[in-house]
């Protein structure tokens, strides 16, 4: 299994970047995760937009969703210029009637995942885990037979995801705070949060993203550290992990 980090900024992109997206892939198989602002550009230095299989949405705030129209504009042209009219599978939770709905256009379709159930994507096999977060929103535990990767998406500190990333090979933590902060109010977690997790959780290695535009990014990775003994790295635009 192969993870490549699209977009790592939370809220809005830092210049030249892009919010919330990653690429997973197995076998010839891509799938996208979320899909923020900035992230149809990034995404194309990586792979064509023909070539993603599927797409999957942890809520509908614009820096996870706000690139999936021009994603439904760039399957749009390029059917007109190749002729490739396979309809893009985009997952999302229902409990956002509006933000559902908007998953599915001409060559997308929006299909509905049932938190409580596991969800087979291509050789995935995907299971949630509901966040603290202002609307509703979910954190992925990604199974290939092989590896897992834990994605928390936006949430603040709670106890169950330590049982939830258990063993992890990958845990990609919201790190949009610093350790010193509160990011309770705005439903995120500090560096010391998502280390203390990667800790407690036994994972091997730890990404923090969803990452503030302000202060030194890697004073993020020295706070972790304190908590933290595996792998820490940074979320950075083409960041690679692999299994």
């Amino acid at each position: 299994m192969k993870l490549t980090v699209i977009g790592c900024w939370g809220g809005y992109p830092a210049p030249n970047g892009a919010t919330s997206a990653y690429l997973v892939e197995k076998d010839n198989y891509s799938l996208l995760i979320d899909a923020g602002s900035g992230a149809l550009s990034k995404l194309q230095n990586y792979k064509q937009v023909t070539e993603l299989d599927a797409v999957i949405i942890s809520h509908y705030h614009h820096d996870h969703v706000a690139d999936i129209g021009v994603l439904q504009y760039a399957r749009l042209v390029q059917y007109y210029l190749t002729g490739h009219h396979t309809i893009l599978p985009i997952y999302g939770h229902s409990e956002d009637k509006k933000g559902f709905e908007s998953l599915t256009h001409e060559y997308t379709r929006g299909i509905a995942y049932d938190p409580a159930d596991t969800l087979k994507v291509g050789p995935f096999s995907i299971t949630f885990l509901k966040t603290n977060h202002p609307v509703p929103c979910y954190g992925m535990r990604i199974y290939d037979g092989q590896s897992v990767i834990v994605y928390t998406a936006d949430t603040t500190y709670k106890e169950e995801w330590i049982d939830f990333a258990s063993n992890a090979d990958l845990l990609i933590t919201d790190c949009n705070f610093y350790a010193a902060q509160d990011g309770s109010k705005a439903g995120h977690m500090t560096s010391k949060e998502g280390a203390t997790i990667a800790s407690r959780a036994n994972v091997k290695d730890l990404v923090l993203s969803h990452l503030p535009q302000y202060g030194d990014p890697f004073q993020l990775v020295e706070e972790a550290k304190h908590c933290f003994g595996g792998g820490i790295q940074l979320a950075e635009e083409g960041l690679v992990w692999s299994t």
